[in-house]
């Protein structure tokens, strides 16, 4: 087979590095790719423009390709499968209705309220006056979320009235995320502790991944600004065999039931982002694709043949497929460029890539290869510096070894990666 893979990110670069093990496969295409992807032994980087979807056909039609995997969340909102499918090309993810479950904060609102799928409380608001009227009234902390897509950066926890005002204002008054915040989703804040649960689903039967938790704050305990996340690890072990259970019948199940009945059968990767609360998991927000940087904390331990679970997806096979994973622990560590997730500057040499261990994984996000050959920063996420163990504990200690052999000017870390499941 060959297979195109649409995105540039270290969750790409995963996807390709397990796809290019498949016995199914004999080449990889990624669109547009990084310096990581290229270096896949099957592996071949095509110039492309995410938004330019027309140009992303050609390019499937002209090379033949089998199966298309959709990385980011932008071309499904675009309807990037509607328009491969029209063209009967084989494509893995949600149709643009069924990713409306990421897409739209109120349509995911309104779809777990109507089925009764654990969340938290919380009101729709398109006008601005209302919304700030909900605000005034209601009690401390409260969390804001812009409607539409905002780069994992449209939500606001906010402690104080003033951090609430200012994040409903930036959202609907500056539209500092664009038609993103015609709306918003105004919720209570949850306790407890976060995890990501990601499951494949063929519109009727869902398999549940191995769980993973992601760390969005910039810095060290969980200070500083919203990032896309600066790292991951899986397994929790606070988050058990029975709550992942919990969590199938309960939310997983039940939303992939509510789409079939709305219409929009969903067929992909349903990313659930939970909070486990004293009354059980709940959903925090649902994601139509793979997760960054879970992806690259969850592939390196899935044992069966990818392809022939993102075929069983396609064909609605998935109830035949026994799908096994390793008992081994993963951690994942982002390396950052000083200044992300706000202004920060590239083309800087990369090196020590050569000099870490064999059995560490580095996953390129924003990297490129210069006309010397040489590797260079091209992005404010620059790498996943991931690792196996048989426990957490191995698989940090591994990571953080390794980390400081790579440098690139106004590289920074977070330094506690997993840490809490240490001590």
């Amino acid at each position: 087979m060959r297979v195109l893979i649409i995105g540039s990110g270290a969750r790409e670069h995963a996807l390709a590095w397990k796809i290019s093990q498949s016995l199914h496969v004999k080449k990889v295409y990624v669109a547009p790719g990084n310096a990581g992807t290229s270096l896949i032994e099957i592996g071949r980087n095509i110039p492309a423009d995410l938004r330019d979807i027309d140009s992303l056909i050609k390019v499937a039609l002209d090379l033949k390709i089998d199966l298309v995997i959709v990385g980011p969340e932008a071309p499904l909102a675009m309807g990037i499968v509607d328009q491969f499918q029209r063209q009967g090309i084989p494509i893995f993810g949600p149709t643009q209705n069924a990713a409306r479950i990421e897409t739209s904060k109120v349509f995911a609102k309104h779809l777990m309220q109507k089925y009764s799928i654990p969340c938290a409380r919380g009101t729709a608001f398109s006008n601005y006056s209302d919304a700030m009227k909900y605000i005034l009234d209601h009690p401390l902390p409260v969390v804001i979320k812009a409607d539409g897509l905002a780069a994992g950066k449209g939500v606001t926890v906010a402690f104080t009235k003033e951090e609430a005002i200012a994040a409903l204002t930036n959202i609907m008054k500056k539209k500092i995320f664009g038609d993103a915040g015609d709306s918003v989703v105004i919720e209570e804040w949850l306790a407890g502790r976060e995890v990501s649960f990601l499951a494949f689903s063929d519109g009727k039967t869902v398999v549940p991944m191995v769980p993973a938790c992601d760390y969005k704050r910039a810095f060290d305990n969980d200070e500083g600004p919203n990032t896309g996340g600066m790292g991951s690890y899986s397994p929790p072990g606070f988050f058990d065999s029975k709550l992942m259970n919990q969590t199938v019948e309960t939310i997983l199940k039940p939303a992939i039931e509510a789409m079939d009945k709305e219409g929009s059968p969903y067929k992909g990767v349903l990313y659930a982002g939970l909070m486990v609360t004293a009354d059980g998991p709940k959903v925090l927000e649902f994601n139509a694709r793979f997760g960054d940087p879970e992806t690259q904390v969850i592939l390196p331990r899935l044992k069966t043949d990818l392809v022939d679970i993102l075929l069983a997806v396609l064909n609605a096979e998935l109830d035949r497929l026994t799908i096994e994973w390793s008992p081994d622990a993963c951690v994942g560590v982002v390396m950052a460029s000083q200044g992300y997730p706000g202004n920060y500057k590239t083309g800087f040499p990369i090196s020590g890539l050569d000099g870490v261990d064999r059995n560490i994984l580095v996953f390129h996000a924003g990297t490129r290869f210069g006309e010397d050959g040489k590797i260079y920063t091209a992005g404010g996420r620059v790498l996943t510096v991931t690792a196996t163990g048989k426990t957490i504990s191995d698989a940090r200690d591994k990571v953080y070894q390794n980390l400081p052999r790579i440098t690139f000017e106004g590289c920074y870390y977070r330094k506690d990666i997993a840490l809490r499941e240490v001590n």
